[in-house]
């Protein structure tokens, strides 16, 4: 007789079933889509003392970049970082052979930041959440 396969929450996916699902995907990607060239991308924004007080983080695949986060601690805001952080990060992009950036803010973040760095809306959730908007954008690099 044959055992049932269960399903059971998992406390930190990322030490065990994360990397386990995600060759599982990645697998399958590849056989349907080629090579991703998968690589990831992230610059530290670091202080004198050397805490970190911003950064990006992104992955550039198939030729696209992600731009999954960008931060810069508050005190610190509407001096550049930010730009400079993005420019590093799209540059770096483009040299792992991306050709388009794609990423995702919330209307109570950044969206003009991006719009002003070329970026147009290709998508929108409303009340998401309750009471905002979340953006989806993308620009050619």
């Amino acid at each position: 007789m044959d055992e049932e396969y269960q399903i059971l929450y998992v406390d930190n996916p990322e030490e065990s079933a994360w990397g386990i699902i995600g060759r599982g995907v990645g697998s399958y990607n590849r056989q349907e889509a080629g090579d991703d060239k998968f690589q990831r991308l992230c610059f530290g924004l670091h202080a004198p003392d050397q805490e970190i007080v911003g950064g990006v983080i992104g992955e550039v695949y198939w030729e696209w970049f992600y731009l999954d986060l960008l931060w810069v601690k508050e005190e610190l805001r509407g001096r550049g970082y930010g730009h400079r952080l993005l420019t590093i990060a799209e540059q770096e992009a483009r040299q792992c052979g991306a050709k388009n950036v794609y990423l995702d803010t919330f209307s109570f973040q950044a969206p003009d930041f991006y719009k002003q760095h070329g970026y147009q809306v290709f998508g929108e959730l409303q009340d998401f959440p309750p009471g905002h908007q979340r953006y989806f954008l993308t620009k050619q690099l």
